[in-house]
């Protein structure tokens, strides 16, 4: 055996054997065992003293294998259909998310004086949460039902979103500048080769991958997969792009074959032990002593994740009708950073655009938040019923109400042609708006100097004229964006609660204009947040910042306003509705229901649905306070009708008793969660095992 030969043998050993023992001992410790790696990383690098060094070369090289098939696996979970299932509530959450961790990381980065190239970096690192782990801890803590969809959807559009942003920085990296033209040209390079290699792909690898799996030999199947694999990672390396991109393009044309799931089945043992060797090489470039020295970014950009997570998922999530509970916990579930963050961060370092202290940063800010993802998973639950009962009596009835209203709007139908093209033409706004920004940005100081050697004028003048002019060519987009915004929310408003008949009283007036301003509320997070994202990088911090907080703050007020006016609507109908139930004891069987009647009635009720309190329910005896209804299920109680009393609106406080019949509003997840917390003392929530 040569010299080389027996160097990348003992190296192998060396990582392989320190790696078994740390990750058997962070499995006893009931840690993630991506911890373990990275220690087992930390003990054969070059920075710490033990008698156990590897060679970092080989050790990398290894690495990039496992960098090409750990993104190659995630494309093979993702398939263009799943795409397109999701939906677009899962990528508006996404987008928005990432678009506030980015301004958070950037923003942090300039408060502890980094660059402008380092801050950049700081907020995409910590953008992209971590598939992995998240994996990981789902299975362990066997979390299922809606959270784990939402979840799921979120990382699926996520890792899309990664992919593209490893190709942008590897372009404007490469290119050195944030100049206009040069990003758009690399925009239009990156789709026409995405556009070609996907559009190739779909004509030939799936039907080649069902031809291999007929042949039914496993080792055939799994050498033909990762032949693609790394075919495509060298075809985008070749054109200026991340061997990332063209793993994560392979595993999704593989996945395109229906076979996805076999496929990746039979690549993981191979996926694993090279992403080991990854995650140990991760662990090796960590130097403690920057680490000691960079302790107070780790902590600060580690809070940065937890909060800005909570805060950037669990807003849009409830938004687009995830309901409060399904929202925080996805929002608690997706707080820390991963792989993806290790590779940017790498890439940075590479082109030479940040210092060395970004990829133990990077590690380090990955490591505090994996540590924290079980315990904020487990914590999800009693956050949720925390935030509802601190929540004011009107908040909790209109958010009660508005996960029905979008039931609602995403009950099959027929094609809303107007609401679509009123989509149309916001974005085509959205986007002419964005490039009016950049380019007057761009091209600013040279159209002061032009106008001050053309004019005569003065340099304050000179800018005072081409902000104007800037502003006057931005003016009839932002406006229309506005007036398209208020068009789409009543659009799709008036389809859940449609206008009465001219000249009669409108009854859905009061919830109808509710969910008109949180609609405009919906829109302003998912387009003025990615707005500001891209102005940021061109417009002044302070005056853009006061535009947008600004908007949000008259949108939050025209919101609580209207939902005041609600409260008096929905008290109104749960006296009706108390009445009505007390009046239907014993009547005789109708063709329609209480319920029925009294929503034709009082539209906007969030089609409520009886539920009668037997002898043996555990909810009898107790308040709706102390089961925490709300908190628990997203469900709220309108009315209760009780023999002897007419009314009973409630208020929390009334102690439930035997044939209480409680008329139960919100979504349907929300209201069979009710149901079963009534029925058993157990809500279908809790019980997601």
């Amino acid at each position: 055996m040569d010299h080389n030969a027996n160097q990348f043998l003992i190296n192998l050993a060396t990582v392989l054997c320190v790696a078994a023992v740390t990750t058997v001992l962070f499995q006893r410790l009931r840690q993630p065992v991506v911890l373990g790696y990275i220690l087992a990383g930390l003990v054969v690098g070059p920075h710490v003293p033990v008698p156990l060094v590897a060679d970092r070369e080989i050790i990398e090289g290894l690495s990039e294998l496992g960098v090409i098939l750990l993104l190659f696996s995630i494309g093979l979970e993702f398939s263009f259909g799943k795409l397109l299932r999701v939906g677009v509530s899962a990528g508006i959450v996404a987008l928005v998310e990432i678009s506030v961790m980015v301004i958070l990381g950037d923003l942090t980065g300039r408060l502890f004086g980094w660059s402008a190239w380092e801050s950049l970096y700081a907020g995409a690192l910590i953008a992209i949460s971590s598939t992995t782990i998240i994996a990981k801890a789902f299975n362990e803590l066997r979390i299922g039902g809606r959270v784990r969809e939402l979840v799921l959807a979120v990382l699926i559009v996520e890792d899309l979103i990664a992919i593209l942003l490893l190709a942008a920085l590897t372009t404007i990296s490469v290119a050195g500048t944030f100049s206009a033209p040069q990003l758009g040209v690399a925009a239009a390079r990156l789709a026409l080769f995405t556009a070609i290699v996907v559009g190739a792909g779909l004509l030939v690898i799936p039907r080649l991958v069902r031809a291999i799996l007929r042949l039914d030999r496993p080792e055939t199947t799994t050498v033909a997969c990762v032949g693609i694999c790394f075919a495509l990672a060298l075809l985008a390396q070749r054109f200026g792009y991340s061997v990332a991109l063209g793993a994560f393009l392979a595993g999704a044309l593989v996945a395109e074959s229906g076979e996805g799931a076999r496929i990746e089945h039979l690549l993981e043992p191979v996926r694993d032990l090279f992403a080991a060797v990854f995650f140990v090489s991760v662990g090796m470039l960590i130097d403690p002593a920057l680490v000691r020295a960079n302790w107070l970014p780790i902590l600060v950009l580690s809070a940065v994740v937890i909060a800005g997570r909570i805060i950037g998922v669990s807003v849009p999530a409830f938004l687009t009708g995830a309901g409060v509970r399904t929202s925080i916990a996805a929002s608690m579930s997706l707080a820390q950073i991963g792989e993806l963050s290790f590779i940017i961060a790498a890439l940075g370092i590479s082109t030479g655009m940040v210092r060395d202290f970004i990829y133990p940063l990077a590690v380090s800010v990955s490591a505090v938040t994996t540590l924290t993802t079980p315990w904020m998973i487990r914590a999800s639950g009693p956050a949720a019923a925390w935030v509802d009962r601190k929540l004011p009596h009107a908040l909790q009835t209109f958010v009660a109400l508005y996960g029905s209203w979008i039931d609602g709007l995403r009950a099959p139908g027929p094609r809303r042609t107007r609401a679509q093209r009123v989509v149309r033409l916001l974005l085509l706004d959205a986007l002419l708006l964005s490039g009016i920004v950049i380019v007057s940005a761009r091209f600013f100081s040279d159209a002061v100097v032009w106008l001050r050697s053309a004019t005569g004028l003065g340099s304050r003048a000179a800018e005072f004229f081409v902000i104007a002019a800037a502003a006057a060519l931005a003016a009839p987009f932002l406006v229309g964006i506005v007036r398209l915004v208020g068009a789409l929310a009543v659009a799709l408003a008036g389809e859940v609660m449609p206008a009465g008949a001219p000249g009669k009283v409108d009854l859905a007036a009061a919830p109808r204009k509710a969910l008109i301003v949180a609609l405009q509320l919906a829109a302003a997070v998912a387009l003025g947040l990615p707005l500001f994202a891209i102005a940021r990088g061109f417009l002044p911090l302070l005056p853009t910042l006061l535009l947008f907080a600004a908007a949000f703050v008259f949108l939050a007020i025209r919101l609580w306003a209207s939902v005041t006016q609600l409260q008096g609507h929905v008290r109104a109908g749960a006296q009706v509705m108390a009445a009505a139930f007390s009046q239907a004891r014993g009547a005789p069987a109708r063709d329609t229901t209480p319920e029925q009647d009294i929503g034709k009635m009082l539209p906007g009720l969030g089609s409520p649905t009886r539920f009668t309190l037997s002898n043996g329910s555990p909810a009898v005896g107790k308040t709706l306070a102390s089961l925490n209804l709300r908190g628990v299920t997203g469900a709220t109680v309108l009315a209760i009708a009780r023999r002897g009393e007419e009314v009973l609106v409630p208020t929390g406080q009334e102690i439930l008793m035997t044939d209480d019949v409680l008329a139960l509003a919100g979504t349907k997840e929300a209201v069979d969660a009710a149901r079963e917390l009534l029925s058993t003392g157990v809500s279908a929530p809790a019980r997601r095992t």
